[in-house]
């Protein structure tokens, strides 16, 4: 045997030999190529920019600006924009810029947390549907469709009407909304893997059921699954804006991105875009930064 050749590992049932080394040097080799997509990748990078340049404002916040984002001045209320108040007042004097840096902490906790949640169930319930298939997968996927019918807006407003607002009910709605949209995505991937032959292995080792799952077919379904993540991401950012703009999420007086644009949308009209304009482009920048990460990463695991 060559000194370059792996070591073959023999099987407890006696007919499947397993090669150790070639799978652990393509697995190596695959991330290798993807990390130099992705340092390659200007949409990625631009992205992480954005991104990052958000997480950073919800950590250090209050550290980063220059007023107190809840003292409220009505002599200085409604003030355009200037040297000293960078984006304007809002209608009871309080500064917009130092409120649309604070207000990204939680919208920043909220929607990453809510996704992860839904990825984590979406991942789970996909991989038991598409590795059992049979009553298993017919019974999951009628549920599945049941809840991809229902207009996501809608079953949150429903749920937080009768658990009352909070952080905490926000993050388990959209999570619950979230994971049949994940679990569909992850059961296609699974269908594909669960005939290939190390998966055969796998029962002919006798492995039990959540081994072969989480140890042996999950691993290879963590692209479409990362994916799925950052697209679902952006939506989250939308839904937790769009149920403060309602007044469903997050309750006065936080610097809520969606609650500022809901107190003076209606001023608009009367000149006064600045308390509304900025909020809103703080929301339409993350989004964007989150959907180039997503396209950064789609490339990367679909080379």
């Amino acid at each position: 045997m060559s000194a370059g050749a792996p070591t073959p590992a023999i099987d407890p049932v006696g007919d499947v030999t397993v090669a150790l080394g070639p799978p652990r040097d393509d697995a190596r080799l695959a991330r290798r190529e993807r990390l130099q997509v992705l340092v390659r990748s200007k949409s990625f990078i631009a992205g992480a920019i954005i991104v990052g340049f958000w997480v950073l404002c919800a950590i250090l916040g209050k550290a980063l600006v220059p007023q107190d984002p809840f003292a409220s001045s009505p002599l200085n209320g409604l003030e355009a924009p200037s040297a000293d108040y960078w984006f304007g007042t809002d209608r009871l004097g309080r500064d917009v810029f130092s409120r649309v840096i604070v207000g990204s902490r939680d919208i920043m906790l909220i929607a990453p947390v809510a996704t992860l949640l839904g990825t984590v169930l979406g991942t789970a319930l996909g991989l038991v549907t598409g590795y059992f298939r049979g009553a298993v997968d017919d019974i999951l996927s009628r549920l599945i469709e049941t809840v991809l019918a229902l207009p996501v807006i809608l079953v949150a407003v429903l749920a937080i009407t009768s658990l009352g607002p909070s952080n905490l009910t926000i993050i388990l709605v959209v999570g619950f909304v979230f994971a049949p949209v994940i679990a569909r995505t992850v059961r296609a991937a699974v269908l594909s893997e669960r005939e290939l032959e190390y998966v055969s292995a796998a029962r002919l080792r006798n492995e039990r059921t959540p081994y072969i799952l989480f140890a042996e077919i999950l691993p290879n379904v963590m692209g479409p699954v990362i994916v799925e993540f950052t697209v679902r991401l952006g939506y989250a950012i939308f839904i937790v804006a769009t149920l403060s703009f309602l007044g469903f999420g997050v309750q006065p007086p936080a610097p809520d991105w969606g609650l500022q644009i809901f107190d003076h949308y209606g001023l608009i009209s009367g000149g006064f875009w600045w308390p509304v304009l900025f909020p809103a482009a703080a929301i339409a920048t993350l989004v964007i930064g989150v959907n180039l990460i997503a396209d950064g990463l789609t490339q990367a695991f679909e080379r």
